[in-house]
């Protein structure tokens, strides 16, 4: 039974860092868009600074070898 008198403040103390942690977080906004990364790796990836090998230049260095 004396157990209890340590072991429920800690519990309250513990939630009330859970809590506090939470709330950082909404705060800090990292839960505003939870649908954009789940969309974004469905897009295709036709973005010009990703840079492509094309066959023609391919061609062209296996005639310099």
């Amino acid at each position: 039974m004396n157990i209890l008198y340590l072991l429920i403040p800690l519990g309250i103390i513990f939630m009330a860092v859970i809590l506090a942690a939470f709330l950082w977080t909404v705060r800090a906004g990292q839960y505003d868009d939870m649908e954009g990364p789940a969309h974004r790796i469905l897009m295709d990836d036709d973005d010009p600074r990703i840079p492509r090998r094309d066959p023609a230049s391919r061609e062209t260095r296996e005639e310099d070898r």
